[in-house]
């Protein structure tokens, strides 16, 4: 068998219906949607969620909870993505950016999951103690803000 010899099975392939497009095609005038009703005129149908005027679940079900809009959303970085930089460099938000560690200028918090050998200076908007003291014992600084 070969590439050019393959095909598809008989019936696999079906032909769209093509609807009213007069009385011969055998769904022409009504174009398959009976006659008169909601369903059969044009934006027709009920809306996603109706369930017929009785109250909808998604009214139904209680309220809760809280949604704060003013919560300020972090970008996490922990110390072993910080290999991508050289000792004693100057590390902010833009150089991130650069690297690809952040996708957005978004704010930075600095986690202490991994390890680290060599001083960085490193400026963030946050940062967990654990982190900050990896990067100190190294002989690094963090600044905050």
């Amino acid at each position: 068998m070969k590439l050019h010899e393959l095909m598809t099975p008989k019936g696999s392939r079906k032909k769209r219906k093509r609807i009213g497009r007069g009385a011969g095609s055998g769904s022409g005038k009504t174009a398959g949607r009976g006659t008169k009703g909601q369903n059969s005129r044009s934006g027709g149908g009920v809306s996603l969620g109706f369930e017929g005027g009785q109250m909808p679940l998604h009214r139904r079900i209680p309220k809760r909870g809280f949604t704060n809009i003013f919560k300020k959303h972090y970008e996490i970085i922990n110390i072993k993505d910080l290999k991508h930089f050289d000792s004693g460099e100057i590390i902010d938000r833009n150089t991130f950016l650069k690297v690809g560690l952040l996708k957005k200028a978004k704010a930075v918090k600095l986690l202490g999951e991994g390890d680290i050998s060599y001083p960085l200076n490193i400026k963030v908007d946050k940062v967990s103690q654990a982190a900050k003291e990896k990067i100190e014992s190294a002989g690094g600084k963090v600044e905050i803000g």
